[in-house]
């Protein structure tokens, strides 16, 4: 590849486009210190487009000399003739060997390939031989990750939404999508708590033959989420409660009512009623805990007068 290293005003590098920029980082006060004190050691590389020039590697390193009110910068000056995969290729080389690139990143450089390879598997070997390995099978996959909204990307990006998440959400409306993001971002929810959350919303939309955003965006969530008094756990251990009741009237029910008739048996720390799963089997189960003969006979004592006891037949009723 043929290059030239030139002196070029900064004002004749085009800011706004950002064609071959893979780096997802947007941070740059870590180059401003570097520059500052040791100067620029890894030059950007440029292509002269018409009357300006366009970046091919380095879109950091010219923020930061923009922020250092710099006038020029020392770059690689591409030939202009050079052809777009070797203008590609540079820009993911460049990146890929500076750091492992992130999901975002390989999505870029993908998308950016696809353009000269349409077969995966020449798209996969092509990827690994510059410095950035992607199986075949996962490039559609990914491929289009970097369309996603900001929103959401920057999610992945800080690990509060997984890929999987992000590919059902991409699935909705931007309205709804959106709702999710914010949710989801505000309590820093773990990947089941997610799908939990989704499901059940997804449920009570059908159950109630309304639309999902008009309850992620419900009064009744928004109270939740606003409540200063209360913690991340909190919020979302009470958005659980309330999407549960909300999908399961009748099982809340039948768990508020064996709960009021269970405190009432005053079973003590030695014994546990156990109710069937979602109360859909009629069998119940009575779990002991004793160390000793003593604390046999003592759970006896509390196991006679409970066979006749009016709260244990009204649960077993």
């Amino acid at each position: 590849m043929c290059f030239k290293e030139r002196i070029v005003k900064l004002s004749e590098i085009d800011p706004s486009d950002h064609s071959f920029r893979i780096t997802t980082q947007e941070t740059v006060d870590d180059l401003m210190d570097s520059i500052r004190h040791v100067g620029l050691l890894n030059l950007p590389v440029l292509l002269k487009k018409k009357s300006r020039y366009i970046v091919l590697c380095g879109f950091r390193r010219i923020e930061a000399c923009r922020r250092l009110d710099r006038l020029e910068v020392k770059a690689r000056i591409l030939d202009s003739d050079t052809k777009k995969l070797e203008c590609a290729r540079y820009a993911i080389t460049d990146n890929a060997f500076q750091r492992p690139l992130n999901l975002i990143e390989k999505s870029r450089s993908i998308r950016m390939l696809s353009n000269f390879f349409t077969d995966n598997r020449r798209l996969s070997k092509e990827m690994s031989l510059l410095g950035v390995p992607c199986h075949e099978s996962v490039i559609t996959t990914i491929k289009d990750i970097c369309c996603f909204s900001e929103p959401l990307q920057n999610s992945m990006l800080s690990e509060r939404i997984s890929l999987t998440m992000a590919l059902e959400l991409r699935k909705m409306s931007k309205d709804l999508e959106a709702g999710f993001v914010n949710l989801f971002n505000l309590l820093n929810l773990s990947f089941n708590k997610q799908r939990e959350i989704v499901t059940l919303i997804k449920e009570i939309a059908l159950r109630e033959d309304i639309p999902m955003a008009q309850i992620i965006t419900g009064q009744d969530l928004k109270r939740i989420l606003d409540h200063e008094n209360l913690d991340k756990n909190q919020k979302t251990r009470k958005i659980r409660t309330y999407l549960k009741q909300r999908r399961f009237p009748a099982l809340t029910r039948a768990e508020q009512v064996f709960e009021e008739h269970r405190q009432n048996l005053k079973l003590g720390t030695g014994i546990q009623l156990i109710p069937p799963d979602n109360f859909e089997s009629p069998t119940y189960f009575l779990k002991f805990s004793f160390k000793d003969l003593n604390d046999l006979k003592d759970l006896k004592k509390i196991f006679d007068p409970l066979i006749e006891n009016p709260s244990l037949k009204k649960i077993l009723r």
